[in-house]
């Protein structure tokens, strides 16, 4: 019922630095009921007037190669668009005619039939493993194999073709570069440090050592880092994305297939399975991020009643000082009159004032339900 009615990421948020498809991910995560906030932590150069990408694509002209990988749309029709604007996008096809041409992809493979092309093979699950399995499979001792890089390396891949006899040729039609405004990134960033988000998510890796650079730089670093391992959960579209957050002594999901879908999905499965539920005066409480559920109905809940709620919730039934939350509560100086307006807010936010007790003179608790007190009390 609640699931059908709010969805089942309501009360958590979710960073999104992604720059690709982020709005795609964000509408992916509000149609599930998420609060999303989005900093870009990078930005796409395309690279038309970058020598690099130039001189390899007249190497390959000279020197057809035997297996062309596209991996992304946006980036074939920029290499095919920066050939046109030096005068070889004509010869770039012939070549790219001549070779056996794999496309990562319905995208990719839509952006070659636009160029004229067609592919030899298109993976049904989108993964750079079933391409290498494949090449793998073909054989590629002595072959000549030019792969479109697409701003993140590819650990294993290349060294795989190379093991197996392969000439690899990298082709950089764009790469990642910081965001033009840092804005958005610093405030995902203060959100991670003071725990506002309940996950972030990564679909490269060059955008997961983009946020821990610049965690760096504004000497908050380790502050990161410990939300990271202990508080907000780290999401990866998949292992090679995890890598700079691993190195970091991180610990990160990634879905079994490597697309948005399934990234958001087991964020639907992992988030509300990590949330407190708690038998309260008769009532089922869950505790998300944000909000509250009160018998499967949602209450939105400001951040110094969580910060309460929170603090009360780590000891189920006990009685919980004015001195303690008040400590919890942010900014809130030394005046205990801050506790009992947040209380006052917080009850009134949760519709069951009875929720939580006040015990005269001690302090508050959770009215943990009789048959639960003994568990709660020995755990």
């Amino acid at each position: 019922m609640y699931e059908q009615e709010h969805g089942p990421l309501a009360g958590f948020t979710v960073g999104v630095t992604a720059a690709r498809r982020a709005d795609e991910l964000a509408a992916l995560l509000r149609r599930r009921g998420a609060a999303v906030v989005h900093g870009p932590a990078l930005r796409i150069v395309p690279l038309a007037d970058d020598t690099e990408l130039l001189s390899a694509t007249r190497d390959l002209i000279a020197h057809t190669p035997d297996v062309v990988v596209a991996t992304t749309a946006i980036g074939f029709r920029g290499w095919v668009e920066a050939a046109d604007g030096w005068g070889h996008g004509e010869a770039l096809l012939a070549c790219l005619g001549r070779a056996e041409l794999l496309a990562r992809g319905p995208k990719v493979k839509g952006a070659v039939r636009a160029a004229g092309l067609t592919e030899a093979w298109s993976p049904s699950s989108e993964s750079m493993a079933e391409v290498l399995d494949r090449l793998l499979a073909e054989g590629v001792a002595g072959r000549r194999v030019a792969l479109q890089l697409h701003g993140e390396p590819l650990p294993g891949f290349v060294e795989a073709l190379a093991e197996g006899g392969a000439e690899v040729v990298g082709v950089p039609v764009y790469r990642w570069m910081p965001p033009e405004d840092i804005g958005p990134l610093d405030r995902l960033l203060d959100a991670v440090v003071h725990r506002a988000l309940d996950a972030v998510t990564f679909t490269s890796a060059p955008a997961a050592a983009s946020l821990l650079t610049r965690a760096a730089d504004r000497g908050v670093k380790d502050e990161l880092l410990a939300a990271l391992r202990h508080d907000v959960l780290a999401v990866c579209v998949g292992p090679v994305t995890a890598v700079p957050l691993q190195a970091h002594g991180i610990d990160t999901l990634q879905p079994a297939r490597f697309r948005l879908g399934p990234l958001v999905q087991l964020l639907c499965q992992e988030l509300p399975s990590r949330a407190r539920s708690l038998p309260l005066a008769g009532h089922r409480v869950e505790i998300r991020g944000h909000a509250v559920l009160v018998d499967g109905r949602l209450h939105p809940v400001p951040p110094a009643g969580m910060a309460l709620l929170g603090t009360l919730a780590r000891r189920p039934g006990w009685v919980v000082s004015r001195a303690d939350l008040l400590r919890a509560l942010p900014g809130a100086g030394r005046d205990e009159h801050a506790v009992e307006t947040a209380m006052a807010r917080l009850r009134t936010a949760l519709g069951t004032p009875k929720l939580i007790q006040t015990v005269v003179k001690r302090g508050y608790r959770l009215a943990l339900d009789p048959a639960a007190d003994a568990k709660y009390a020995d755990g």
